[in-house]
């Protein structure tokens, strides 16, 4: 069988001229075959026999079927116990499924999966869209789209990720569709704009719903966190019997692009851009009640007016503002108590979050996660200017990564961190960036609060320094490895010759621990995955198919 990439689509799509009817009769080979330059680095052969239709209704049934699939997919493809291996996932398109609700390119989907399965990953991450599943009114869910994406996977013995999205989709880094809020959310940010982020120009944020309002009932008679609790206790009802097996991770959103942090550094419009220090997000009449009730309690109330006056604007530079240069106001007794309440309103905001996904998915046997973003720039300056923008109450003195992992650990959460494919030396000497100190930093935070430590690449990436940057990252002699990484993004260019071969090779290796660094051109045991010459005997002929 061959696949040729020739369109602008997201992912690959086989056309299967000939399957097996039943589990009974089923038998697979899936293997790689040698990429050859001669077509342009764009073609990959996939061999496979296939039990299963690429288009099924979306109707989550345990048949005995998938039950004799799943056995026996565990005893085809476990070989040997491997402590130090890392489970690899791989990213979906943020517009897996429609506005409609429906599973955008069901085929394609399906080719893609099968792609995925022979090179060896575990599974795939998908965001669950609160603006897609309950946009048509308060508590009116729709799943079609994502059982389908259940059912698809399972099929082919993966696992997922899903992530809790209670964000915006559009005016990020990577954001390459729009995806709203909720519309009778929107309509309710119109009433009171104060239910957004804003910041000291007046800036709102419609990305997510200020942590301000968290228990307030400001959502048509509901707080934030009873809206979140609601829908992921729908979710869990409808996929309750996935949950623990196909469905193997739970991440919880808690703020824009799906982490625990303040919009500080919002690219859309323009308005912030690469290594500005960005700006604080306090000027919400909920949240400036909040600080004024601190600073009373601590006996300023003047400082209860607002943000620093002198923390500068989005794209400066720390040096070149009042409070965040390297003896500024950050380090006076103002400066450490504006810090520690908000930083703290943010541990606030993802203990309320957390400890409801807690209470609604425990003794599902899936795992919960949080994401906490990697913001390497300014790491090297006394402030860390950017990072405490955000949120986090990290500086030369200041330790603003631990107190989050304990938050973690407290309901036994994994900790999400990106940058992972980042290194020091490939970054711009006047950003003052460390993103390989800063992975270590969080690195020894999760260690001492007792919690695992997963991990992303914030940007595309498809070359070796990267790819060898998380192996080495995710390796550890003292139990501060990763347990799983999730590589960002599934999409055409993936599929492409060398890209796809550098996939494969960094899988196989954060598979083995570290120990395999070249597939090997021959495999003489005929294993599931390897990269050669395949004899004819041992294929079933499948048409080439383009990309749709």
């Amino acid at each position: 069988m061959t696949l040729t990439i020739r369109s602008s689509n997201s992912f690959a799509t086989f056309r299967i001229i000939k399957s097996i009817r039943t589990s009974e009769d089923f038998r697979s080979i899936i293997c790689l075959a040698r990429i050859r330059p001669s077509c342009g680095g764009r073609a990959i052969k996939l061999m496979q026999e296939a039990h299963f239709s690429p288009e099924k209704p979306a109707v989550l049934e345990k048949s005995s079927s998938n039950e004799k699939w799943e056995k026996f997919h565990e005893l085809t493809t476990t070989h040997h116990v491997n402590e130090t291996r890392v489970p690899v996932y791989v990213m979906l398109p943020l517009d897996t499924v429609s506005m409609g609700g429906c599973l955008n390119k069901p085929r394609a989907m399906n080719a893609s999966l099968m792609a995925l399965k022979s090179a060896g990953v575990e599974g795939v991450m998908v965001d669950v869209w609160w603006g897609l599943v309950e946009k048509d009114g308060p508590l009116q869910y729709n799943w079609e789209g994502y059982a389908e994406l259940v059912n698809m996977v399972q099929r082919h013995g993966l696992k997922l990720q899903v992530v809790m999205s209670f964000h915006q989709c559009g005016g990020n880094v990577g954001d390459s569709c729009s995806i709203p809020l909720p519309p009778w959310v929107l309509e309710e940010m119109s009433k009171n704009p104060d239910l957004v982020y804003t910041d000291k120009s007046g800036r709102r944020n419609p990305e997510y719903i200020s942590l301000g309002c968290d228990t307030i009932p400001v959502l048509r008679g509901r707080t934030p966190i009873q809206v979140y609790s609601d829908f992921m206790r729908c979710f869990r009802d409808r996929f309750r019997d996935y949950l623990g097996g196909v469905i193997a991770e739970i991440q919880v959103g808690m703020g824009p692009c799906g982490e625990l942090r303040y919009p500080s550094y919002p690219e859309s419009n323009g308005t912030w851009s690469f290594p500005g220090i960005g700006e604080f997000q306090c000027y919400d009449k909920y949240i400036k009640a909040s600080l004024q009730a601190a600073a009373e309690a601590y006996g300023q109330k003047e400082w209860g007016r607002g943000g620093p006056h002198d923390s500068g604007q989005y794209n400066q530079y720390p040096e070149d503002t009042g409070f965040f240069r390297k003896d500024g106001t950050w380090n006076t007794e103002y400066g450490q108590f504006f810090l520690q309440w908000y930083s703290g309103k943010l541990i606030e905001h993802g203990d309320n979050i957390l400890g409801a996904a807690n209470g609604i998915f425990k003794g599902t046997g899936a795992k919960l996660s949080g994401k906490v973003a990697g913001i390497h720039w300014h790491y090297n300056s006394r402030s860390h200017a950017a990072e405490l923008t955000a949120g986090y109450n990290n500086s030369r003195n200041q330790d603003g990564y631990l107190p989050i992992a304990r938050m973690f650990a407290k309901h036994g959460v994994v900790f999400n961190f990106t940058c992972m494919e980042m290194k020091d030396g490939e970054q711009p000497q006047h950003a003052s960036c460390s993103p390989e100190r800063l992975v270590q930093q969080v690195k020894m935070a999760t260690q001492s609060a007792g919690i695992e430590l997963a991990g992303e690449n914030a940007l595309e990436r498809y070359d070796a320094s990267a790819f060898g940057q998380v192996l080495a990252t995710s390796k550890s002699q003292s139990g501060s490895g990763l347990s799983a990484f999730t590589y960002l993004r599934m999409n055409k260019k993936l599929f492409e010759g060398e890209n796809w071969r550098q996939l494969v090779e960094f899988v196989k290796s954060m598979s083995e621990g570290g120990r395999n660094q070249r597939l090997s051109a021959s495999d003489l045991t005929r294993s599931d995955l390897y990269v050669g010459f395949i004899t004819k005997k041992s294929i079933l002929k499948v048409k080439e198919s383009a990309l749709v």
